[in-house]
């Protein structure tokens, strides 16, 4: 082998090395921990239930609360409210809860002052809504997100049965749909789930989705709510937990009756101003974080490229000296594939999801692609002051 062989070899072998360390420990950190809860399942558990009040911030969705709220108002817990803040909606939505009110005590409304000069109405709307819960804990989703089981409640509140925790992270999913924009939702979903939840678990928390996360109000309160945050027009999930969220103060609730189950998107347009707008608040995120998500895909795209230059450098040997190297390099990308499909899948599987269509290796090489478009035209994105 040449110089530049041997060299381009031990960065394949360093690229994979760390892929194979990121699938282990992170990716597949949650099909571990939901084996774990499976076996404790069995073991009885006796705690006073805590209040919880649940927060819906919800703008012009009539037809989505119409669908979901009742799985949320319904769930099998002794002690909760649902609050439903409204944000300035000119559809039916506050003719419609407030009808809903009167069949339902556990709910209640307020609501965004129409004259709010804020970037984010959303956080506000939270904040306002904080103040008003009856409750300790809060527990927050959307208005298009149904419960998987009327046990959501409950599974989310068993994270917090160790008393140092004060932030709970769940799984948010996507409706599952026909058509090739829902497979690609979906592997962007799952991926970027098991991430921030094994990181969780493995006690380097950086992130959760409002679609699925609980917090302690004393530590929402305790923190300064979003007072260094509300120029950012998004970030009301991700953006609080990486600033508040210690290895310390963070439980992850991977079973799935504790899923939440949201509406995607139905064209590529909206998926690709709603991923933008996610990619929009990472810059803010902390050193240690915005390295961590780097590595990952440095290392992936690194792998790939080396791969395909030596494959190429090998192709252009004899047949004789060309063909063991070759094979050997076609078993280092197998085994990062079927790692890769064995930390994935059962997790997949055990949160109800079927098998990705057209596999792992498409999307794991387009939808980078795409992330690091939307990042280098975030500076030209430029959010409205209503979400």
């Amino acid at each position: 082998m040449s110089i530049t062989e041997l060299v381009l070899s031990g960065v394949l072998l360093l690229a994979l090395g760390y892929q194979l360390f990121f699938y282990i420990r992170y990716i597949g950190a949650p099909a571990r921990k939901m084996r774990h809860d499976k076996k404790r399942a069995a073991q009885p558990t006796s705690h006073e239930p805590k209040g919880v009040s649940v927060i819906i911030c919800a703008k012009n969705e009539v037809d989505n609360l119409s669908d979901y709220l009742l799985s949320i108002l319904h769930q099998d817990y002794p002690l909760f409210e649902v609050i439903v803040v409204d944000d300035g909606s000119y559809d039916n939505s506050v003719t419609m809860l407030e009808q809903l009110r009167t069949k339902e005590p556990r709910l209640r409304l307020t609501f965004v002052p129409k004259d709010a000069r804020v970037r984010s109405s959303k956080k506000l709307g939270i904040t306002l809504a904080a103040k008003a819960a009856t409750y300790d804990y809060l527990i927050l989703t959307d208005a298009d997100c149904r419960p998987e089981s009327p046990h959501w409640i409950s599974a989310m509140m068993e994270g917090f049965n160790a008393p140092q925790v004060e932030i709970v992270l769940g799984y948010g999913a996507y409706f599952e749909r026909k058509g090739l924009l829902n497979q690609m939702i979906q592997y962007d979903t799952i991926f970027n789930s098991l991430h921030y939840l094994g990181c969780a678990i493995a006690h380097r928390p950086y992130m959760g989705v409002g679609r699925n996360l609980a917090y302690k109000k004393d530590l929402f309160f305790r923190s300064g709510t979003f007072s260094d945050q509300m120029y950012i027009r998004s970030g009301d999930d991700d953006l609080l937990v990486n600033k508040l969220a210690t290895r310390h103060n963070t439980a992850v609730v991977v079973s799935p009756q504790a899923t939440t189950w949201s509406v995607p998107k139905s064209t590529w347009r909206e998926w690709w101003l709603q991923k933008k707008r996610h990619l929009s608040v990472s810059p803010h995120y902390s050193a240690r974080s915005k390295a961590h998500l780097a590595l990952e895909p440095m290392t992936r795209y690194t792998f790939y490229g080396v791969f395909i230059a030596l494959m190429v450098l090998f192709a252009q040997q004899p047949m004789t000296e060309s063909w063991p190297l070759m094979l050997i390099l076609a078993g280092l990308f197998c085994l990062r594939v079927i790692l890769q499909w064995a930390t994935m899948h059962p997790a997949q599987r055990r949160l109800g999801h079927r098998p990705i269509r057209l596999g792992t290796i498409v999307w794991d090489i387009v939808l980078p692609i795409f992330s690091g478009v939307l990042m280098s035209q975030r500076s030209t994105f430029t959010p409205s002051t209503r979400w």
